[in-house]
C-alpha cells in the first residue's frame, strides 16, 4: 500500500499510540458482541417463562458496567488516535516549509503557489484524516467484522451466516470500481483548487494593478470561472462519495432479507431458537458500520494516497544547487573573481551572461551598470548560487565557488534585491530579519546609514509601526531603504545592491552612499544600477549589453572612452541639473 510505505516513518516513530489505539478498538469491538447474545438469553428464558428478577437486575447492571467500560476506551482511543494524525499534519508542514526554504527558483517556476499552498492545505489534511480517520474505519471493518462473523458461527448458525453474507463480494467490487473513480476525480478537484489559489492569490497583491485599469468586473468574472470549475470538480467527487452509502446500505438492505427469511425458517425447523435469530439480528445490523466503514476508508484512503503522492512528488524534488561533499574552508572572502563566465537560464536557449571577468578585492566596490536585460542581476545571482555556476568560472578567494559550503557562502551576504520582500510586522522586525537580537541601538544606527531614521521618527509609532503586508503602508523609497537597512545591520562582508536606490532622489542616494562607503570600509559592495551617479565612486566599473561587457574601467576611463557610460551619464547630468 503505498500510503503506508510513504508514511512508514511515521508509523515506526509512533507505532505504540497505534498500537494502544487499535488494541482498544478490537476490545471495544468485542464487548459490543456481549449485549445481542445477552439478549438473546433474556428472549429465550421470556419465552420458556424462566426469567427472574435477580437475572434481570444482574443482566442489566453488567450492561450498565459494559456501557461505562467502552465509554472509557472510545475515549482515549479517539484521543490518541486522532492526536496522532493531528501530530503527523503538523509535522508534514514544517517538513514542507523546510523544503521550500531549500528549494531554488528553478522549482518555483515548475510549482505555482497555489499549487504549493494546496499542498499545505488541503493534501495534507487527507493525509492527517488517512491517518486517524482511515486507520479506525479499517480497524472497524477487519475487527469488527470478524468479531460479528465468529459469533454468528458460534452461537448462532453457520447456514444462516453464510447465506446472509451472500451479497458481501458485490460490495467489494462495487467499492474498488468507486474508490478508482474517486482517486482520479480528487486529483482533478485538487489541481483545479490549486489554480483558485493562483488567481486569489494574484487577484489581492495586484489590486491597485486592476483597480487602475477597472479590471474589476472582468477580474470578478474570471474568478467566477475558476471557482465555478472548483466546485463542479468537487461535485464529481461528492457524488462517487455520495455513491457509497446507498449501494452498501442497498447489500446490507439484501443481506437483512435473507437473515430474516431464511432465519424464520430455520427457527420454524428448530434449528435456531427465537432468541438466537434476535441476536444474530442485531449482529447481522452490527455488520452495517464495518460495512459503511470499508466503503469510507476506501474513500479516504483513495484520497490520502492520491495527496501522499502529490507531497513526495514535491519531496522527492532536489535543489538545482547542493552544498559539495567536501567543502573548502575559507576564513573571509579576499576577493571575488570571474573567468569567463556563462550562464543560461534553464527556461532559455539564449545566454543572459557570456564570458564575463573580472577580478575584485576585499573592501573595493564593483558597480554594474547597462540596460535593462543586461544581465546585471542575473550577475549577482551567480554570488547567490540560486542557480548552478560553470565549474572554475567563479571564485572567492581564489576558491571554486561551488567548492565553498553553502551557508558559509551565505553567511559573508547581504542582499537588496529590486522586489523587496517585506513581514506583515513592525518596521523594528523587518529590519532585524537578518538580526533578530540587534539592540535599539543597532537598529536605530542600520537606519540612520539608510537615510530611513527621518521617516520613521514621523511615524505616529516609529519602529512599531506595522508595514501591512508586503509594506502596503510604505511608499517605494521607503521600502527600499527599509530593505537597504535590513542588509547593512548584519554587517556583511559582501553587500548586494540590485538597483536597490532607484527610487530615491538623488540626495538622499548621496546621503546613502556616503554611510555605505564610510561604515563599510574594507568589505566589499557590488552595486547594479541605471543611475550612474551611484557607481561613479566605484573601484571598477563593469558595462554590460546583452549578457557581454561592452566597457569596463574606472569611472574616469569610461568616461575617456567616449562610449555608451558616457553618453549616458551626459544624459542623467543633464537631468538632474533641469530637474534642480
Amino acid at each position: 500500500m503505498s500510503f503506508v510505505t510513504r508514511l512508514q516513518w511515521f508509523f515506526k516513530w509512533k507505532w505504540g499510540r497505534y498500537a494502544l489505539a487499535v488494541g482498544l478498538m478490537a476490545t471495544v469491538s468485542l464487548i459490543s458482541t456481549i449485549p445481542p447474545k445477552m439478549v438473546g438469553n433474556t428472549v429465550d428464558l421470556i419465552r420458556g417463562n424462566n426469567l427472574t428478577t435477580s437475572a434481570l437486575t444482574q443482566t442489566v447492571l453488567l450492561l450498565i458496567v459494559l456501557a461505562l467500560l467502552t465509554y472509557v476506551m472510545v475515549y482515549v482511543w479517539i484521543t490518541t488516535l486522532f492526536g496522532s494524525s493531528s501530530l503527523l499534519e503538523k509535522l508534514l508542514r514544517g517538513r514542507l516549509l523546510a523544503h521550500l526554504t531549500k528549494m531554488t527558483p528553478g522549482f518555483f517556476q515548475r510549482n505555482s503557489t497555489g499549487q504549493l499552498m494546496a499542498l499545505a492545505t488541503n493534501d495534507i489534511l487527507a493525509i492527517g484524516q488517512t491517518a486517524g480517520y482511515g486507520v479506525m474505519t479499517l480497524v472497524h471493518t477487519l475487527v469488527g467484522a470478524s468479531v460479528v462473523v465468529v459469533m454468528m458461527i458460534s452461537f448462532i448458525s453457520v447456514k444462516l451466516m453464510l447465506a446472509a453474507l451472500i451479497p458481501m463480494p458485490f460490495l467489494a467490487i462495487a467499492i474498488n470500481k468507486l474508490g478508482k473513480q474517486v482517486r482520479t476525480r480528487f486529483l482533478d478537484a485538487q489541481a483545479s483548487f490549486g489554480k483558485m489559489n493562483d488567481h486569489a492569490l494574484e487577484s489581492i497583491s495586484g489590486i491597485r494593478v486592476i483597480r487602475s485599469y477597472v479590471q474589476e468586473d472582468n477580474d470578478l468574472s474570471a474568478f467566477d470561472r475558476v471557482t465555478s470549475d472548483v466546485m463542479n470538480r468537487n461535485k464529481q467527487v461528492a457524488v462517487m462519495n455520495a455513491l457509497f452509502q446507498p449501494v452498501i446500505s442497498l447489500i446490507v438492505g439484501l443481506s437483512y432479507t435473507i437473515g430474516i427469511g431464511y432465519g424464520s425458517y430455520l427457527v420454524f425447523e428448530g434449528e435456531i431458537t427465537l432468541g438466537q435469530l434476535i441476536s444474530f439480528n442485531i449482529y447481522l445490523g452490527m455488520l452495517i458500520w464495518p460495512m459503511i466503514s470499508f466503503g469510507e476508508f476506501i474513500n479516504v484512503l483513495q484520497r490520502g494516497s492520491a495527496s501522499a503522492d502529490r507531497l513526495e512528488t514535491a519531496f522527492t524534488e532536489k535543489a538545482d544547487v547542493r552544498d559539495t561533499e567536501n567543502p573548502i574552508a575559507v576564513e573571509v572572502p579576499a576577493s571575488i573573481e570571474m573567468r569567463r563566465l556563462s550562464f543560461t537560464y534553464p527556461s532559455s536557449n539564449h545566454p543572459s551572461l557570456d564570458n564575463i571577468s573580472f577580478r575584485l578585492k576585499r573592501g573595493e566596490t564593483l558597480g554594474i551598470v547597462g540596460k535593462t536585460g543586461s544581465g546585471k542581476s542575473t550577475l549577482l545571482k551567480q554570488l547567490l548560487r540560486q542557480y548552478p555556476v560553470e565549474p572554475e568560472k567563479l571564485f572567492i578567494s581564489d576558491v571554486p565557488i561551488e567548492k565553498i559550503a553553502l551557508d558559509r557562502l551565505k553567511s559573508w551576504i547581504a542582499y537588496v534585491p529590486q522586489e523587496h520582500m517585506l513581514l506583515s510586522k513592525s518596521i523594528r522586525d523587518n529590519i532585524a530579519l537578518g538580526k533578530p537580537d540587534a539592540t535599539l541601538d543597532e537598529i536605530s544606527g542600520a537606519t540612520e546609514m539608510a537615510s530611513f531614521a527621518e521617516d520613521i521618527q514621523q511615524m505616529p509609532e516609529g519602529l512599531d509601526t506595522i508595514v501591512g503586508e508586503n509594506g502596503v503602508m510604505l511608499s517605494g523609497g521607503q521600502k527600499q531603504r527599509l530593505a537597504i537597512a535590513r542588509a547593512l545591520l548584519i554587517d556583511s562582508e559582501i553587500l548586494l545592491l540590485d538597483d536597490a536606490l532607484s527610487a530615491v532622489d538623488a540626495r538622499t542616494e548621496s546621503r546613502i552612499l556616503h554611510h555605505i562607503r564610510k561604515e563599510r570600509a574594507g568589505k566589499t559592495t557590488l552595486i547594479t544600477t541605471h543611475r550612474l551617479s551611484a557607481v561613479s565612486h566605484a573601484n571598477w566599473i563593469i558595462v554590460l549589453d546583452e549578457g557581454r561587457t561592452v566597457e569596463e574601467g574606472k569611472h574616469e576611463e569610461l568616461m575617456m572612452l567616449g562610449g555608451w557610460y558616457k553618453e549616458q551619464w551626459e544624459r542623467q547630468q543633464m537631468e538632474a541639473s533641469l530637474e534642480e
